[in-house]
């Protein structure tokens, strides 16, 4: 007895392999539904089902709610949160939000208050052989400009005196602080900004660094003082003189000719030069002198 082999499966869709075609119907069962829920709507054009939720696109010429928006920058567009129907409402610029100024309105570079004017604040400081010129640039408000003025003067008034070139120039370097501190007082009472104004402090003649202004004063006087009262200004044709030293080394000195202490009387004076010899006939004694380029002979004759 023969029997034929087993045959793979008849493919019904003439060539295509076996295993493709289309897919079996899956049996179809009936649907239930709530009977609360409101009956789906078909969708229309332009419209997406989210969650079993009906989705408009409010732009590009579609419904929102119930009005047509269109996507125009001359249009208006669907109400904002807290927007009233039949209202509109617009930013304006000129009412800033608290904290920060108008637009187009300096503001302090420390607080952040306005108005500002913008001013350069300078110091000085001296270091014997060195020094260093100190600047802190605006713009200020009113109480950060008066502030930065008064920190940086009274920094120059401790400071800006140790050195012979700094002696000099720190007076100018205060004096030029006199236009920003006037620019500043001319200011407003600033509009708080978002940080925190600098402390003005005390007025610089209510501080102990005004005290510094007196040493420089001091020592241009007794400068002037001295040079006024030292023998080579007093030392005239005419005027009397003592030597309060040695014939060795001398200590001449301008007296009044009506003194007890007067005993040379001066008869000739010879500036630029240590050479007694020029003195006349008249001279019974001399007294040269020279510091530096300084130099100059007294002829001199006993006081009678």
């Amino acid at each position: 007895m023969t029997t034929s082999p087993p045959q793979p499966p008849q493919n019904p869709y003439a060539g295509q392999p076996a295993g493709y075609g289309p897919p079996p119907q899956q049996q179809q069962f009936p649907q239930y539904t709530d009977p609360g829920q409101q009956p789906q709507q078909p969708q229309q054009p332009g419209q997406e089902q989210y969650g079993g939720q009906q989705y408009q696109q409010p732009y590009g010429g579609e419904q929102y709610a119930g009005q047509q928006y269109q996507q125009d920058a001359g249009q208006q567009y669907p109400p904002q949160q807290g927007q009233y129907p039949g209202q509109q409402y617009q930013q304006d610029q000129s009412f800033p939000q608290q904290g920060y100024a108008p637009q187009g309105q300096m503001t302090c570079r420390f607080c952040g208050g306005y108005p500002a004017a913008d001013a350069t604040v300078r110091g000085h400081q001296g270091m014997i052989i060195l020094m260093r010129w100190l600047k802190l640039t605006g713009p200020f408000c009113r109480t950060c400009g008066i502030a930065s003025v008064r920190d940086m003067t009274s920094k120059s008034l401790w400071q800006g005196w140790w050195g012979i070139g700094s002696a000099i120039i720190n007076p100018f370097i205060m004096l030029m602080n006199i236009g920003p501190m006037q620019k500043f007082k001319a200011l407003p009472e600033p509009t708080p900004g978002p940080g925190r104004p600098m402390d003005p402090g005390k007025p610089l003649f209510q501080r102990p660094a005004i005290a510094m202004l007196i040493l420089p004063i001091a020592l241009i006087a007794a400068i002037v003082f001295a040079n006024l009262n030292s023998t080579e200004a007093k030392a005239k044709i005419g005027a009397c003189v003592v030597n309060k030293g040695t014939s060795v080394n001398p200590d001449v000195k301008v007296v009044d000719c009506a003194s007890s202490e007067a005993e040379y009387k001066i008869v000739d004076k010879i500036d630029d030069s240590t050479d007694d010899g020029q003195c006349g006939e008249n001279a019974e004694a001399s007294y040269r002198y020279q510091n530096g380029s300084t130099k100059y002979v007294l002829c001199l004759t006993p006081v009678k």
